[in-house]
């Protein structure tokens, strides 16, 4: 798989148990849904992303 799979595959399961989290222990987990949402849209203006960063570390092949 690639990086760029992992990183939505990521991202997604970070925005679905933050909600999930948010919704079931306790309303301050949305926070993280927001810093989730604010991570991809700062990475669609600046083209760099953390966990891809990482990624590229851990050797997750880009294509």
């Amino acid at each position: 798989m690639t990086r760029e799979r992992w990183i939505r595959l990521i991202a997604g399961t970070f925005v679905m148990t933050s909600v999930a989290l948010g919704t079931f222990v306790h309303p301050y987990w949305y926070g993280f849904t927001a810093f989730v949402g604010l991570n991809l849209f700062q990475s669609a203006l600046t083209r760099w992303c953390l966990m891809d960063d990482i990624l590229r570390k851990l050797g997750v092949p880009e294509r």
